[in-house]
């Protein structure tokens, strides 16, 4: 129990904020009428137990017309009218169909909040970024996103209400065979509602059977997740990086890599399936003998001449109902211990986001300057493992000026340029930047999916640029020929060489004309020609923007107005 009880508390957690949300009224409202069409199905299987005894005793009493009766339009009798099966069917699946639609939409709805709320959660003050660096523990959030939200939701409404429905059926029925049950002696006492206690023992020893048997699914169901995520996403970054790997001839080695992790994949599965087994083995006996043990149980008194046939049959569905609502627990165990294992990665998944967007203010401040250019004070960074890399490092960019940077491989030219956009959580330190538009382009261009338009355009809604200014800005930087593919959706990181790619990119900075550029290592992918074409080219189309790169070219260099190297944590005059 302590173990259960703050688990509710995380899994509550996980769903309040949706029914307190701005969709709240709409969801209690459609969460309400899904509980009544629920309720209406439960008393319509009371009615049934009483049309049951009803049917039973005229076949017993060979009544044909009570019998015609009862299957088509219904019967009055001495306890009064008993609609016919007909109509109580009809009444059941137009109840049924209704039930199972709204609760599927009320599902939807909440997914799609829930899917909002994380990815909001993902992004924001750019958690997703120092997961990626310091949090191992919260593997494959793609599909935590994706998968374990969807989980969780349907299994959070399915679970909820077929629970709802037990504690109604219980309570409705456990009336109807504690009437139909009788007293019974044991022992020189009599028992009233005999029927009651029976199930009530059967079902709680199947229950505490069911926990001792299926309780290692949990773990099992925890760790199936995990290893599905990782097993898909190797097989998206091999899809990512196939032509890395075709020209290393490292199809051997990516298979055995593959296969390794669908070996987890397989040898955790086999661990759900000999738990499983033995939990069906339980389940299913258990179900059978649920089917005879009230009619073995409740035969005495039939054979006593005490109850009809009718009777008999109600007596049996009563208990049917009673014992199956008591036992929710084993028919729905394994269901629960993967939903479990959802609810404790999402709440991971949680803690990881706010541990993250907790700490989103550590790390060199990165504030606005005033006009006379980028300051960079006292900077200090390091790596994740702790080595520093820069010692109160200083820097002075000004307005439309072009500066390079240079250093060996491995001094901290490239997580300079990422403390400077202000996404680098180590260390200390100043930045100061001043009003205008920056634009950091990397050695590795970031294409998003789409179309090629929407690709030069990014971040901006590419509707916002005039075809004239993009078809300009990719003929200066080369890639002229592609102009009558603009609006083709293709995966562009793939069609395009490294080259294209780091052209594409320069004709995006030239295309949204930044005030402070950044550019680390941005045309190393390019030969001397075109590289010093393309720099020759930001100076002239972007006369007012501020340059400031990381490289190793001395071509580069000319086109600079200073040059600076960062060693032994220093930046100083190369």
């Amino acid at each position: 129990m302590r173990r259960i009880l703050p688990f509710l508390g995380e899994a509550w957690a996980l769903a309040r904020p949706y029914w307190n949300s701005e969709e709240r009224w709409r969801a209690r409202g459609l969460l309400a009428v899904v509980v009544l069409l629920n309720l209406a199905l439960v008393g319509m299987g009371v009615l049934l137990t009483y049309w049951q005894r009803a049917f039973y005793n005229a076949l017993e009493a060979k009544d044909f017309a009570a019998f015609t009766g009862l299957i088509l339009w219904g019967q009055g009798g001495e306890e009064g009218f008993m609609p016919g099966f007909s109509l109580i069917a009809a009444a059941y699946i137009l109840v049924g169909v209704y039930a199972l639609y709204l609760q599927q939409a009320l599902q939807i709805r909440w997914r799609r909040w829930l899917t909002d709320r994380m990815l909001s959660g993902w992004l924001e003050k750019r958690a997703y970024y120092r997961i990626a660096l310091t949090d191992a523990g919260t593997d494959n959030p793609d599909q935590r996103i994706a998968d374990d939200t969807r989980l969780y939701v349907d299994g959070t409404l399915v679970l909820g209400l077929g629970l709802m429905n037990a504690v109604v059926t219980l309570a409705s029925f456990v009336v109807v065979l504690w009437g139909l049950s009788g007293p019974m002696e044991v022992f020189g006492l009599s028992i009233p509602g005999y029927m009651v206690w029976v199930a009530l023992l059967y079902a709680g020893l199947g229950t505490w059977l069911a926990h001792l048997i299926g309780r290692k699914l949990i773990g099992l169901n925890f760790l199936q997740q995990r290893v599905e995520a990782d097993f898909r996403y190797a097989l998206v970054r091999f899809r990512e990086t196939m032509e890395g790997v075709a020209l290393h001839g490292g199809e051997a080695q990516e298979k055995r890599g593959l296969l390794a992790r669908f070996g987890a994949v397989i040898q955790n599965w086999w661990g759900i399936m000999r738990a499983t087994k033995q939990l069906t083995f339980f389940t299913a006996g258990y179900g059978q003998l649920a089917v005879i043990f009230p009619i073995v149980v409740a035969a005495p008194a039939f054979f006593a001449g005490r109850i009809q046939l009718g009777g008999l049959i109600q007596t049996s569905s009563a208990f049917g109902e009673v014992q199956g609502s008591l036992s929710w627990i084993v028919t729905n165990y394994a269901r629960l211990t993967e939903w479990r294992a959802t609810v404790e990665r999402l709440t991971g998944f949680q803690r990881a986001l706010r541990a993250a967007q907790d700490a989103a203010g550590e790390g060199p401040s990165l504030t606005a300057g005033g006009g006379d250019g980028l300051r960079v004070e006292a900077l200090s960074i390091a790596l994740p493992g702790g080595r520093a890399l820069t010692q109160d490092a200083a820097l002075h960019l000004a307005p439309g000026e072009a500066v390079v940077i240079t250093g060996a491989s491995g001094s901290g030219k490239s997580t300079l340029f990422r403390a400077l956009a202000g996404i680098w959580p180590f260390g200390t330190g100043r930045i100061a930047l001043p009003p205008g538009e920056a634009l950091f382009l990397p050695q590795r261009p970031y294409i998003p999916l789409g179309t090629l338009r929407a690709a030069i355009c990014y971040p901006h809604d590419a509707a916002g640029y005039p075809e004239a200014a993009v078809v300009a800005a990719l003929e200066q930087a080369g890639l002229g020929a592609l102009r009558g593919r603009l609006d083709a959706v293709e995966p562009w990181e793939r069609r395009l060489s490294g080259g294209e790619q780091q052209r594409l990119a320069l004709a995006r900075a030239l295309l949204l004309k930044p005030r402070w550029l950044f550019l680390d290592e941005a045309t190393a992918s390019l030969d001397p020609e075109a590289e010093e074409h393309l720099y020759a080219t930001l100076r002239r189309e972007l006369p007012e923007t501020a340059i400031l790169s990381i490289a190793h070219r001395p071509a580069v260099v000319r086109h600079h107005d200073r040059v600076l190297r960062l060693s032994e944590g220093r930046i100083g005059p190369a």
